[in-house]
């Protein structure tokens, strides 16, 4: 499989948002996609869907799209539910509709065998049986039922009613049908919007491990680091391709940029002396051949272009506390955070200057945890001692929904009327609100201005304990640094609720973990949580096999029999590969075949795919045969 666009533009009336799109993905690639909010990205996914939105670009090569072997292409792009009367599990069931089909084939034939037993009927159930080996029709449900669980569904949900649901979980329900539908190309727009730590975690492993390719868009850069061996950057209208994941992608644009400035500025010193010596002695009658020479070399020069700079918009403040608090600034004991009825039960020490992350699935009482320590909600039990001096300052998403006709300028300056229209421009200024920006009104503002403006507000009246919640939401990977940079250098206490783990692993010194019905609290940062997370884990697990090799006790001969039939199994499969693709060499042989390169490539491409699946299944059958050694030795 190849999708190739090479020389595209894509405009909107007289209005081009890229100018120069070459992109391309194969065979089982995964590629980001980054740029600044605004630089075309989802519109360059949208593209790859819609190829008429294309046209010619302002580059050199000729304008192609190139698409082998008529891939499909899937792309969450909005939701859309035939019929929400049904239950979701009937929804998911849709994706494996021949399966299903087949499954009920098999029961038909099961009967009619019953009743009058023939080898043509035999023969029927055979070949049925071996289609549905193939499309993993005994493990499906296992697939779907894991997808289900990983994106926070409970055993009751499968079976209400899809207008039951949030829009959030009819995005998560239509996330799972695409995850499972496996089209050749995956287009994932911030996937990891709105999904917990441990649902991204599981979501990293199914990309990685997907057998097709898989373009994402995101602003989360561990997700993306983790995933992608190729970064396409778009950029003043122009995508730069970049092979490796997204630390190689920082390190080498870097490079990049410092390698060009350089070779540029070496350049313009050599024609400016050029230069000197041609104006100098053009004139003199003696020199003119000279002078005549040095401009032929001028011309000669390959011209480095001057790179285009960093697009280093960023904002930046130096918080200036209102005061000082006490070295004991907070302490919650035993406080018992929910609504109606307890979700947790919390109790930690924050001392001056510390910054604690707060993660932990959705819906667990991380937000209710802040909005109680802010008093928005009452306790149900339990103790909160906010230290000496302390002023908080207090951030959720709710704030930055601001929807109003006042100008940025009017809703900061409303909040502070003491100010000098310099003082307020210079404060909006350091959160990249320039010139006119400050005159747009809230309504035309983006979720990251909205974010922006909101926490502008907040750091302006100099709090000393922050507490923000998600304050990551809707910015750019630019916007995430700033804030990253801003808040590093904060000499207040900090207390944060994130979903983004490259940036709680930049700010958080301690960790808070509302993991499953407990709250942990870890002394140190996120890397130092990582560790003993796993440790943890393995402790779990080697509790769990004791507790396993007591209770149960394996027949080695059965085990054996077991074993000895799951490799007769693969046996059988191997056998079904290696005829395909015989028949697909064969195929190769016939002239109307090995003429035409388009049936040739996608002949070989299916040829590679058998080839892929016939080593899995072998590495399948060697660790089950050497299973089967020991246990003969067992045995005897």
């Amino acid at each position: 499989m190849n999708f190739r666009i090479t020389n595209g533009s894509i405009s909107f009336g007289a209005e081009t948002i890229l100018e120069e799109i070459n992109f391309e993905v194969k065979g089982k690639e995964k590629v980001a996609i980054v740029g600044r909010n605004g630089a075309g990205k989802s519109t360059l996914l949208n593209a790859i869907i819609n190829n008429e939105m294309l046209s010619e670009g302002i580059g050199d090569e000729k304008f192609n799209i190139y698409k082998e072997g008529s891939p499909k292409i899937g792309y969450l792009k909005q939701i859309d539910f035939e019929d929400d009367s049904i239950t979701m599990l009937d929804e998911i069931l849709k994706v494996y509709k021949e399966i299903k089909d087949i499954e009920q084939k098999l029961e038909n034939l099961v009967v009619k065998m019953n009743e009058n037993s023939t080898e043509e009927l035999a023969k029927e159930y055979s070949k049925t049986r071996d289609r549905y080996e193939l499309l993993d029709g005994y493990t499906y449900k296992k697939e779907y039922e894991t997808a289900i669980n990983k994106f926070g569904f409970k055993e009751d949900d499968k079976h209400k009613k899809i207008s039951e649901f949030s829009g959030g979980q009819k995005t998560k329900i239509a996330f799972i049908k695409l995850l499972l539908s496996k089209p050749d190309i995956l287009l994932l727009d911030e996937p990891t919007n709105h999904l917990d730590i441990t649902t991204i975690e599981w979501l990293e492993g199914y990309l990685k491990n997907y057998s097709k390719a898989v373009v994402i868009v995101s602003h989360d850069r561990m997700f993306i680091n983790k995933i992608v061996d190729k970064v396409y950057e778009i950029e003043y209208g122009a995508t730069t391709e970049y092979s490796g994941n997204y630390e190689f992608f920082e390190k080498q644009k870097r490079i990049n940029y410092e390698r060009q400035l350089k070779d540029f500025e070496f350049q313009q010193k050599e024609i400016a002396r050029l230069t000197k010596v041609v104006e100098r002695f053009r004139y003199k009658a003696t020199k003119a051949r000279m002078a005549q020479s040095k401009l032929k070399q001028i011309e000669r020069m390959v011209k480095v272009e001057e790179p285009n700079k960093y697009d280093l918009k960023t904002f930046k403040t130096n918080f200036e506390l209102s005061k000082e608090s006490g070295n004991n600034v907070l302490a919650v004991e035993n406080l018992k955070v929910g609504y109606n009825e307890t979700l947790k039960e919390v109790s930690f020490k924050l001392y001056k200057g510390r910054k604690l992350g707060i993660i932990g699935s959705n819906g667990t009482g991380k937000s209710t945890l802040l909005k109680t320590i802010v008093g928005q909600i009452n306790s149900l039990g339990g103790k909160i001692d906010v230290g000496h001096n302390v002023e908080i300052g207090y951030f959720d998403q709710q704030m930055a929904l601001l929807n109003s006709d006042k100008t940025v300028f009017d809703e900061f300056y409303d909040e502070f009327p003491h100010l000098t229209v310099t003082e307020v421009r210079n404060s909006l200024a350091a959160f990249m609100f320039y010139g006119e920006d400050v005159f747009k009104t809230i309504s035309m503002l983006s979720g990251g201005e909205k974010v922006r403006l909101t926490l502008s507000k907040i750091l302006k009246k100099g709090p000393n304990l922050l507490i923000l919640d998600e304050p990551t939401n809707h910015m750019d990977i630019v916007g995430k640094e700033s804030l990253e940079d801003m808040l590093k250098n904060y000499d207040g206490t900090l207390i944060f609720v994130s979903h983004d783990r490259f940036f709680v692993n930049k700010i958080a010194d301690s960790i808070l973990c509302f993991d499953g019905k407990d709250v942990k609290y870890y002394d140190y940062g996120y890397e130092y949580y990582l560790e003993k997370r796993d440790e943890e884990s393995e402790k779990e697990v080697k509790v769990e096999q004791k507790i396993k090799e007591k209770k149960t006790y394996i027949n080695p001969l059965k085990e054996k029999e077991k074993v000895e039939k799951k490799i007769t199994k693969l046996e059988e499969k191997i056998m079904i590969k290696e005829n395909e693709k015989e028949s697909l060499q064969s195929e190769l042989l016939r002239e109307e075949i090995y003429t035409d390169y388009v049936k040739v490539g996608d002949i070989n491409s299916q040829i590679s795919k058998i080839d892929e699946e016939i080593n899995n299944i072998m590495t399948e059958w060697e660790e089950l045969n050497e299973e089967l050694d020991n246990i003969k030795k067992e045995i005897n």
